[in-house]
C-alpha cells in the first residue's frame, strides 16, 4: 500500500523559516518523481515544486522560486521541503504527491498518490 506522510509544519512567523518532510512507503520512492502542492483556505490547490527521481533537478513556482528549496533522501524514502523567508500568503495546508507518469516539471495539482498533508500558519 502507497502511503505518503508529511510532517514538520506549524505556526512560523513572517521571515521564518520551516522545514517539511514527506515520508513515503509501499512503493519504489527512488524512481518517482515527487511533488509538492499547497492549499490555502477557501482556494484551489496551488502546485508549488517537483522534483526528479534522482534529486538532480528541481522545479518551483514563480511565488516560491528563491525561497523554498525541494531535496529528497532516496535511501531514507524521505521527501523534504525547505521554506525560507516565509509570507502569511504561504499559509496553507502542504502535500507530496506522485503518480507514475509524473514528471517534476508538471505542475499538476491532483495526483493518484497523496498524503494527508501538513499545516503551515505563517503569522505573528
Amino acid at each position: 500500500e502507497v502511503q505518503l506522510a508529511e510532517s514538520g509544519g506549524g505556526l512560523v512567523q513572517p521571515g521564518g523559516s520551516v522545514k517539511l518532510s514527506c515520508a513515503a512507503s509501499g512503493f519504489a520512492f527512488g524512481s518517482y518523481d515527487m511533488s509538492w502542492v499547497r492549499q490555502a483556505p477557501g482556494k484551489g490547490p496551488e502546485w508549488v515544486s517537483g522534483i526528479n527521481s534522482g534529486g538532480g533537478s528541481a522545479y518551483y513556482a514563480d511565488s516560491v522560486k528563491g525561497r523554498f528549496t525541494t531535496s529528497r533522501d532516496n535511501a531514507k524514502n524521505t521527501l523534504y521541503l525547505q521554506m525560507n523567508r516565509l509570507k502569511p500568503e504561504d499559509t496553507a495546508v502542504y502535500y507530496c504527491g506522485t503518480e507514475s507518469r509524473y514528471r517534476a516539471w508538471m505542475t499538476n495539482t491532483r495526483f493518484k498518490y497523496r498524503g494527508q498533508g501538513t499545516q503551515v500558519t505563517v503569522s505573528l
